[in-house]
């Protein structure tokens, strides 16, 4: 077992950043979160300053949590109003972890007009089915597949792992990705808006899967991902005018554009407290 002690002025909440919807292979069970993360599996648990986790090591952590970002000046950065402000107090602690891109891709690819639970079946059923054994706490868990695991399956055969009409998608991305192992380094590179319409080149990825890949893979804080929460919080805390109207491509740019001025460069952080905080968040104190 190995123990990170956590700074008392730097905040860190377990439980709402693996909670808050960002990441898909995490389950609690009683005190503890297990998950697979880049072909680990790790098991992890925070008692007030100290985490106690075992299947990875102590920087591989700090880096998966960000835990050596100064959260405090982040959340002084977007604290601009009190419906943020209000969410900051109830979610204080949360971090935007720092995923793997293909899996994170894949995953969001999977994400369209569905919830989380069916998100994670997806995932799940990819990784045990074609993905890589791991010895894990309780038993043998599964790393993600790679991508030239994945373009190699059938249509039929992706199929079963409930991927509905994402099956093409998905092997779609996994061949380009195969072909162009690079792939990340290059979106990386880009300046945000390229980075962002490179991402929707992928079949399947529109502007919210987009952001989010940017955001939780990439580290692109100013994303600002916009789903149906996020659309009901802006127009109730922000653009009232929005308010009990679908989010149509020219409103989604809107409001991200909207949030990118009004957040600044920790943008992306606003949108993860206002949706963890969902309704305190609109209810200004």
């Amino acid at each position: 077992m190995t123990t990170i002690t956590l700074r008392a002025h730097q905040p860190f909440d377990l439980d709402r950043t693996l909670s808050c919807g960002q990441a898909f292979r995490w389950e609690k069970a009683e005190e503890w979160w297990q998950g697979v993360v880049d072909g680990r599996a790790i098991r992890i648990r925070q008692e007030r300053d100290l985490l106690a986790f075992t299947g990875a090591d102590a920087e591989f952590v700090r880096n998966y949590f960000r835990l050596d970002q100064d959260l405090p000046a982040i959340l002084s950065s977007i604290d601009r109003d009190p419906a943020i402000g209000a969410a900051i107090r109830e979610c204080r602690g949360l971090r935007l972890v720092r995923q793997q891109p293909w899996e994170c891709l894949v995953s969001y690819l999977c994400a369209t007009n569905t919830n989380i639970p069916a998100v994670k079946r997806r995932v799940a059923l990819m990784a045990e089915r074609y993905g890589k054994p791991i010895d894990g706490p309780s038993g043998t868990a599964y790393a993600f597949p790679e991508p030239t695991t994945l373009a190699a399956i059938t249509h039929t055969d992706l199929w079963d792992c409930k991927l509905g009409y994402r099956t093409d998608y998905v092997r779609e991305a996994a061949a380009f990705v195969a072909e162009h192992p690079d792939w990340a380094e290059r979106v990386a590179a880009l300046p945000f808006e390229e980075a962002r319409q490179t991402l929707m080149r992928f079949r399947g990825i529109g502007p919210k899967a987009a952001d989010c890949v940017l955001l939780f893979a990439f580290g692109f804080f100013e994303a600002f991902p916009v789903d149906v929460w996020i659309h009901r919080i802006v127009a109730e805390a922000y653009l009232s005018d929005l308010a009990g109207r679908s989010c149509t491509p020219a409103e989604y740019e809107r409001i991200r554009r909207f949030a990118r001025e009004h957040f600044g460069e920790y943008a992306g952080y606003a949108q993860e407290y206002l949706y963890c905080a969902r309704g305190p968040a609109r209810r200004p104190q």
